[in-house]
């Protein structure tokens, strides 16, 4: 007679992914420490950025919300009517 082999359940390939990155990161001494810089420099740069180069144009030149959706809709339509219009032999 031939033994009987159990069928083990073994966890979804997404549980064992996912076990295998926490052990690895659990068991991490000098990658921790590079990742905390990392995030601190991350936010550091994102903060720099948004002071800087990402003002509230929209709420300082408008002061409506219709206003705003007007703009931004104008701005991100009138290349695409200037290109259908030129494509037509029109002229801008």
């Amino acid at each position: 007679m031939e033994p009987v082999l159990e069928k083990t359940s073994h966890p979804s390939i997404f549980i064992r992914v996912f076990r295998f990155y926490v052990d690895g990161f659990r068991r991490m001494t000098v990658g921790r420490t590079l990742w905390k810089v990392i995030i601190v420099k991350l936010i550091i740069m994102f903060a720099v950025l948004k002071l800087f180069f990402f003002q509230d144009f929209l709420g300082t030149k408008f002061t409506t919300d219709e206003q705003r959706a007007d703009y931004v809709l104008e701005q991100i339509t009138a290349p695409i009517q200037a290109q259908s219009a030129l494509s037509q032999g029109g002229k801008l």
